[in-house]
């Protein structure tokens, strides 16, 4: 097998094992912040997967200290557009 290959069966296996965390912060000014939880950045582009949510929540937003923070409360869309991408259900929790 190549490495490629197996690279890409053993990311589908950890996209079903993690567990990730979605819940909203308030900032100052009562600005709200989305916050995920619990995907590990060894096994993923933390900065590849923010910019795919930015675009499709059209949001500003970063990766930093091993979570993603997007701008304002995306909390189901984020969930949503996580199951798109392969994580299971069932392992994304919504606070």
């Amino acid at each position: 097998m190549s490495s490629d290959i197996l690279e890409g069966i053993l990311k589908d296996v950890f996209r079903e094992q993690e567990l990730i965390k979605i819940k909203v912060e308030r900032r100052k000014r009562r600005k709200e912040v989305t916050i995920i939880e619990g995907i590990d950045p060894k096994t993923f582009d933390l900065r590849d997967l923010v910019s795919k949510l930015k675009s499709e929540l059209a949001c500003g937003g970063t990766a930093k200290n091993g979570r993603i923070e997007l701008q304002g409360d995306h909390r189901n869309k984020a969930k949503e557009i996580l199951v798109r991408m392969g994580f299971a259900s069932s392992n994304i929790v919504v606070e």
